[in-house]
């Protein structure tokens, strides 16, 4: 069997990315361009709140017979929401392929949200709100998108608030799911063993009842970047901070020199700059960590950074160091080689998980309707220059365009 996917349209317009491996897993992805950043001020969290209550009934199932059908098997039903996507998936043993094709189109087009199940759930989220309030090193996260997309939706928490999530109802979700939860909107991702025909005839079948298209209106386009600085005591025992500013979205050609850098910076890798100077070299944080994020008309960069707050003067120091040697400094031919196969190396590993390539493969056609090979990625990041990276760097990490935001003890 060929491990490369291919793209099939089925006749009700669904996008179909299948994948064929001679495994005894199979892993099946529905993918909607249904998340947070599609919702309005007063809707915030809905996406999130669809994504726990969609297992909470259906027009011919209860919650614990969607909850039993594939985790009964030894499989495994999941979901999540993200910015710019809601995805239902599942992981199972090959010969329930059929069961969990069936079980995900039920869900995604008979959901009937019954409101007792849906004020339970309610509570479920509100826990979830306060464990993420009570963990300053992950909402740090969460706060720095809010300021940077100020008045965006880019910048709503997929959690949504307390009051958001208690104003929510059965109707709400419907109207919603009515919208956005419609063939044209949907990408299948599969990596499995049975034949792209045989799945096709699959869901063809069980998705036949699901509505060619909603009421959807356009995303507004992010385009007022301000940078700021806000420090406050949020923090209990370390100091938590990240510095970043706006960068390519995933449409810009310059979308893989940027992540290069990034990578670069401070990347997983241990020798990444930041790794070997904040932490190897001085011994002042346990964590530094860069990350590069797209979306659809806009991306964002960051450094996130935890220490001791008498050592966080020093290690921001020591941040702005590598970001200004990034932007003075030229990359030698023998460093951008060993950038470049690095980068390919990465990717490589992260080919390594069946179900990471089913995500993968499946949001990378919900956003570009193609799927580039491993060979096109490859050539794309060898056509990378060091005056490219340069003219990046300059762009988008000068000091007056980063953003800062601390939380210490």
């Amino acid at each position: 069997m060929s491990k490369e996917p291919i793209c099939l349209t089925l006749s009700n317009g669904i996008r179909l990315v299948h994948m064929r491996v001679p495994n005894q897993v199979a892993h099946l992805g529905f993918f909607f361009a249904a998340g947070s950043r599609f919702e309005s001020l007063q809707q915030m969290g809905l996406a999130h709140f669809i994504e726990h209550c969609v297992f909470k009934g259906t027009e011919k199932r209860k919650a614990y017979h969607i909850l039993s059908r594939i985790d009964a098997v030894g499989g495994e039903l999941n979901a999540y929401t993200a910015k710019e996507e809601l995805c239902l998936y599942a992981s199972f043993s090959k010969k329930y392929t059929a069961r969990a094709a069936e079980l995900l189109a039920d869900i995604a087009i008979r959901s009937n949200f019954p409101e007792k199940e849906l004020e339970k759930e309610k509570e479920v989220i509100i826990d979830e709100l306060n464990s993420y309030m009570d963990s300053p090193s992950d909402r740090i996260f969460d706060d720095f998108e809010a300021r940077l997309f100020k008045g965006h939706s880019l910048g709503y928490n997929i959690l949504g608030t307390k009051k958001s999530v208690q104003r929510f109802k059965p109707e709400d979700l419907r109207k919603f799911t009515k919208d956005y939860f419609t063939c044209d909107n949907l990408v299948v991702s599969y990596v499995g063993s049975m034949t792209a025909e045989k799945l096709s005839a699959l869901l063809e079948n069980h998705l036949s009842e699901m509505p060619l298209t909603g009421n959807r209106p356009s995303i507004q386009e992010f385009s007022d970047y301000q940078p700021f600085e806000h420090r406050e005591k949020e923090a209990n025992f370390q100091a938590h901070a990240i510095f970043g500013s706006i960068g390519p979205g995933y449409h810009d050609s310059n979308r893989i020199a940027m992540a290069l850098l990034i990578n670069v910076l401070g990347g997983p890798a241990l020798n990444s700059r930041l790794n070997l100077s904040v932490r190897e070299k001085y011994g002042l944080a346990y964590s530094v960590e860069a990350s590069y994020h797209t979306y659809a008309d806009t991306g964002y960069w960051q450094v996130y950074l935890g220490t001791e707050s008498k050592n966080l003067e020093k290690a921001q120091s020591l941040v702005f160091k590598e970001l200004d040697r990034l932007r003075n400094e030229s990359f030698s031919t023998v460093q951008l080689h060993r950038a470049k196969e690095q980068l390919k190396g990465q990717l490589a590993l992260g080919m390594d998980s069946n179900s990471g390539i089913m995500q993968g493969l499946g949001k990378s056609m919900l956003v570009f309707n193609q799927i580039d090979t491993l060979a096109e990625i490859h050539a794309s990041i060898d056509k990378i220059t060091t005056t490219q990276l340069v003219e990046l760097s300059q762009k988008y990490f000068a000091p007056n365009q980063r953003s800062i935001l601390v939380y210490d003890c």
